[in-house]
C-alpha cells in the first residue's frame, strides 16, 4: 500500500469520526487529560475551591477511615498505622484544618452511641496531637453515632464502627493564602522527595478486622 493511499485513509477516517460527532484523537484522553488546566480556571474562576480541591486529593491520596472493636474508642495497630499515614499528608499544610467524625453501628441506644461516636474521633484527635499536629487545626466537634451506617444493620458490624477524617477548611487568617499561590503550596511535597521514606504495611488479614 502506496503512501498516498495511506494519507487518504487518515483522512476519510478523520472525516467518518468527525461525521459520527467524534472528534479524532479522541481515545488519547483516558478521562484525566487536561484536568490539571481545567482544575486551575476553576480555581480561578470561583468554581472549584481550594478546600474542596485538598478534601479531593487527601481522600484520593489516603485511607480516611479506621474502625473500632464493638464498645471500644481503642486505636488498634491497624488504626494507628492508618493514623499515621493520614498525620504524615496532615503535616504538608499546615495552613489547612481537619475535622474527624465518629460513627458507631446500631447496637446500644441512640444516645450512648452518639457519646461513643464521639469519644472515637477524639481518640484520633489526641493521636494527631501526640504527632505534633495543633488541635487548634483538629475538630471533633460531630458524632453521627448510628444514623449513617455504611452497612445497613441492626447487628454488630464493624464497618459502621469508624472514624472519618476530612479537610474542614483554613485555619483563621490562612483562608486567601492559596489564592495564586497553590502550586507553592504543594510543591512543598517535592523538598524532601529525595529523602528516605519509611514503608508503612496495613495488616488486611480477615484476623486483624476480627470484633
Amino acid at each position: 500500500m502506496g503512501p498516498m493511499r495511506n494519507w487518504m485513509m487518515c483522512l476519510g477516517l478523520a472525516g467518518t469520526l468527525s461525521a459520527c460527532g467524534i472528534e479524532a484523537g479522541y481515545q488519547v484522553d483516558s478521562g484525566t487529560f487536561g484536568n490539571a488546566t481545567l482544575n486551575n480556571t476553576q480555581m480561578m474562576n470561583g468554581e472549584r475551591s481550594y478546600t474542596q480541591v485538598l478534601a479531593d486529593r487527601f481522600a484520593r491520596e489516603i485511607p480516611t477511615q479506621i474502625n473500632f472493636a464493638f464498645d471500644s474508642a481503642e486505636l488498634d495497630a491497624t488504626a494507628q498505622q492508618v493514623l499515621t499515614l493520614q498525620a504524615d499528608w496532615i503535616r504538608q499544610f499546615p495552613e489547612v484544618r481537619f475535622r474527624v467524625y465518629g460513627h458507631t453501628d446500631a447496637v446500644g441506644s441512640s444516645g450512648y452511641n452518639k457519646s461513643l461516636g464521639m469519644r472515637r474521633a477524639r481518640a484520633v484527635v489526641s493521636f494527631f496531637a501526640s504527632r505534633g499536629i495543633s488541635r487548634s487545626r483538629l475538630e471533633a466537634v460531630v458524632s453521627y453515632g448510628e444514623t449513617q451506617p455504611l452497612v445497613p444493620t441492626g447487628e454488630r458490624e464493624r464497618r459502621n464502627r469508624r472514624t472519618v477524617t476530612q479537610v474542614s477548611g483554613f485555619v483563621d487568617g490562612n483562608q486567601n493564602l492559596l489564592d495564586g499561590k497553590y502550586a507553592q503550596v504543594v510543591y512543598r511535597e517535592y523538598i524532601k522527595s529525595a529523602e528516605p521514606k519509611t514503608t508503612v504495611e496495613i495488616d488486611t488479614s480477615s484476623s486483624a478486622f476480627e470484633q
